[in-house]
């Protein structure tokens, strides 16, 4: 497919890399930062503009990957009613393209995106369109890069997933982050946490999480958990948190 990107930050640059291997060809980069699209153009071997009156007219798809703040206002920019359009954004409607053209959709990763990873990451889109038209290109284009890892969402459904996309993966980060500080603070490595992480995650492609779980609070071990909870002390936030999170496994 002939592929325009608006966007220029992690999820753009991820999937203009993938769109590459997957043999599609990327026509231009659009972008307000007019060195950041010229970055990422220079990388898939497209133009860029940073002025909507010398976007292409010519592309299948017009893949919109911005804050989701911002697609509102694209929308007001861009006027492509032949081609498909669609936005990457979790927890916008689809309707918020209906104005730009009679095909529109959502192309939602399902996937945290870093720009500096060495390698590509699995990638599972979660798909809606308007007509079967979008729908049909849609589909081709998750396919093309994520093989049978695309399903159909939507709006309801694909907000419902980014809630769990965020306690899953953003959530989960910030206690890595409250972890290191702790670690920092205790003078031990946190990378000695690492096999740890790593163990525990890897469980859950053959357990479900309430079966992984371990740990004092499931194990109710009230004496361990109150010496945690004194350790704490200096640490208020960190100590609030623990009870909360071991009131919750406690719940089950």
């Amino acid at each position: 497919m002939d592929i325009i990107i608006i966007g220029t930050g992690n999820v753009a640059t991820v999937l203009a890399r993938k769109f590459l291997v997957a043999g599609h060809r990327i026509l231009q980069i659009v972008g307000r930062d007019p060195a950041a699209a010229e970055a990422l153009a220079l990388e898939a071997k497209a133009t860029f503009t940073n002025d909507w009156s010398r976007t292409m007219t010519n592309a299948d798809i017009y893949l919109i990957a911005v804050s989701d703040d911002g697609i509102a206002d694209i929308s007001k920019n861009l006027h492509s009613p032949g081609s498909v359009v669609a936005h990457t954004a979790g927890s916008v409607s689809k309707n918020v393209l209906k104005n730009v053209s009679t095909h529109f959709g959502v192309f939602y990763p399902l996937q945290t995106l870093r720009r500096d990873v060495a390698t590509l990451p699995e990638i599972p889109v979660l798909i809606d369109g308007s007509d079967p038209e979008a729908m049909e290109t849609l589909r081709n284009l998750a396919q093309s890069i994520s093989g049978q890892k695309v399903f159909v969402a939507g709006d309801d459904e694909r907000l419902s997933m980014h809630v769990a996309a965020v306690f899953a993966s953003n959530f989960t980060n910030h206690l890595y982050k409250l972890a290191e500080d702790y670690c920092k603070s205790e003078n031990f490595d946190f990378r000695r946490l690492i096999p740890l992480i790593e163990e525990t995650a890897g469980r859950l492609k053959t357990l479900s999480p309430g079966d992984a779980q371990t740990g004092p609070a499931i194990r109710h071990d009230e004496p361990t958990i109150q010496k945690h909870l004194s350790l704490l002390e200096k640490y208020p936030r960190l100590k609030n948190i623990y009870s909360l999170i071991t009131k919750s496994i406690q719940l089950g």
